[in-house]
């Protein structure tokens, strides 16, 4: 296996490796919005409801991440990664045997723990294993995470929706599966971590140089932009199954198949947006790729055509998507000695403020409509415009 903290080299097995594990806790968290159809008609559960289960989640599953990712930042021990399935494992099985909302929310909570303790130090991983290539690093393990949002859709439509939660337990047997591996992951970054520092490798850094406070303030534009992105991107999630259904009825099984569409595209934007932030510079793949999609997102809940939405969907995935890697590294340039508590601001605390933003949409359309949320949410990327105040970076070797 490559030794990037001694060659410098970027460990792609480690990456791979990482990245699959991603596809497969994400594949777990995304059964849950996928299964809100079926919730929703076996439980009776209102759209509020339905919101609140969005809330649960994201709240667990990112309110514990910055706190993770500090400690990550300070103690590196292997069994970290593989407790984060024994949370998911719990939540899993409570959920296949569900009889009463409080249950499913016990569940989300414990499911959404799990995803929590999983994403700082995983991340952690993939910017050791990097080589100095952070961008293209971050990429491939999103790429995972993306793969796992796009395969969940799909998977409750195959599996669960024929056989009723009783399906979910099947996904146990993943969760074992990922605390093995996590635990040979995670020996890999402690002996990894001691030989990092002594590593000479290129990246970015600011033109100038400012005082911690003004790094705080383009955190703070970073962590904007991200929220941005995560609030569109999770109503989307939540909320795109239920448009088809109205607007076009269609069955669930096929809106089913038009998310995994949407989540798919998310995929090819992320590659490109960390190769084009590596060998560019981050700030122009921030800036086309969430205020640059603001014109296609308000287009989308005005279209007719069945085929035009969901074309428009898919490119709108893909350009959304190319932003990630480049802020997460962006945020991590400016912030080097702390990858683990960025990763969990940015994977944890902005995916849970956005959805708060879904769960508030959920209320909303139970007083309104669908058709009007989505018509609400197309403005969020127009929030992209503050990437202007963001400074200039520069490469360098450290």
């Amino acid at each position: 296996m490559p030794n990037p903290g001694r060659t410098g080299q970027t460990a792609f097995g480690i990456l791979f490796i990482v990245s699959f594990c991603h596809l497969l806790n994400d594949t777990m968290q995304s059964m849950i919005p996928a299964l809100f159809p079926v919730l929703k008609e076996d439980f009776s559960l209102s759209f509020a409801q339905i919101g609140a289960i969005t809330l649960v989640l994201q709240v667990t599953s990112s309110i514990l991440q910055p706190f993770v990712g500090f400690y990550a930042d300070k103690h590196h021990h292997p069994w970290q990664l593989s407790v984060s399935m024994l949370f998911t494992l719990s939540g899993i099985l409570l959920l296949s045997y569900a009889t009463s909302y409080e249950m499913i929310l016990m569940a989300v909570v414990l499911m959404g723990c799990g995803s929590s303790i999983f994403h700082p130090q995983a991340s952690q991983v993939a910017q050791v294993a990097s080589g100095g290539r952070k961008g293209l690093a971050q990429s491939i393990f999103q790429v995972g995470g993306n793969g796992g949002y796009s395969i969940g859709p799909l998977l409750a439509a195959l599996i669960v929706l024929p056989r009723g939660l009783a399906g979910v337990r099947l996904l146990a047997f993943v969760a074992i599966f990922l605390a093995i591996i996590l635990g040979y992951i995670g020996r890999w970054l402690v002996q990894e971590m001691k030989e990092v520092r002594k590593k000479a490798v290129e990246h970015w850094a600011t033109v100038e140089q400012y005082s911690r406070r003004r790094i705080y303030f383009f955190i703070f534009i970073l962590f904007m932009l991200m929220f941005s992105k995560n609030f569109y991107t999770s109503s989307m999630t939540n909320y795109f199954t239920f448009f088809l259904i109205d607007k076009f009825h269609i069955s669930v099984a096929n809106a089913q198949v038009c998310l995994f569409a949407f989540l798919a595209s998310q995929v090819v934007g992320t590659i490109v947006g960390g190769w084009i932030g590596d060998k560019y510079g981050r700030k122009y793949v921030i800036w086309f790729s969430i205020f640059g999609a603001a014109p296609f997102t308000l287009l989308l809940p005005y279209l007719d055509g069945f085929a035009a939405t969901i074309s428009l969907s898919i490119l709108i995935g893909m350009v959304m998507a190319s932003a990630f890697s480049a802020i997460l590294v962006y945020a991590t340039d400016l912030m080097p000695h702390h990858t683990g508590t960025v990763a969990g601001i940015f994977y944890g605390l902005s995916f849970g403020l956005g959805g708060l933003g879904s769960s508030f949409f959920g209320w909303l359309a139970d007083q309104t409509s669908i058709l009007f949320i989505f018509k609400v949410s197309a403005l969020l990327p127009l929030l992209g415009i503050i990437a202007v105040y963001l400074p200039k970076m520069k490469k360098e070797t450290a």
